[in-house]
């Protein structure tokens, strides 16, 4: 019998809507309490507790609005158009700096950008350079501090994981 593995669409998917529906349990269960509690406090023009958990509920609000529109950003995208076998979104890429180290970045939604740990855009300027890139392609990435070389040495596709 074969099992089919999830699809990195439905992973990503499922991990959105678990912190939406967490958000949606604090937005409704949790911070209602914290606003009834605030209130009891008295006078709403200097309770800072009150004025703490209406600006929580803004961004949480705010926060569950941004991940549908994640989900449904995602529903567009077709990944199974995505290449096999050069950079794009979801490939983790590793490359040899010519004459320094090496780097290992996933390419992931702007919004998930972190590169202290690794994780960059297409939207950033390595991000825009990889693109499109092979293993043994060279990539130039304008910098601050100058140009910078690199050798793409590994990549695992979205159709690798």
């Amino acid at each position: 019998m074969c099992y089919a593995r999830p699809s990195m669409k439905a992973k990503i998917v499922k991990r959105f809507e678990d912190q939406i529906q967490a958000l949606d349990r604090e937005l409704k269960l949790d911070l209602p309490k914290e606003i009834q509690r605030a209130r009891e406090y008295g006078d709403l023009r200097e309770n800072a507790e009150y004025h703490a958990a209406k600006e929580r509920q803004r961004l949480v609000e705010s926060q569950i609005s941004l991940l549908q529109k994640r989900v449904s950003d995602l529903a567009l995208i077709n990944f199974d158009r995505l290449p096999v076998d050069k950079v794009a979104f979801g490939s983790v890429v590793e490359l040899q700096e010519i004459g320094g180290g090496t780097v290992t970045y996933e390419v992931v939604m702007p919004e998930d950008a972190d590169p202290s740990n690794g994780m960059i855009s297409t939207a950033s300027p390595i991000g825009q350079a990889l693109v499109d890139k092979e293993v043994g392609d060279e990539v130039q990435v304008p910098t601050p501090n100058g140009q910078r070389e690199f050798e793409v040495v590994r990549l695992a596709t979205i159709h690798d994981q």
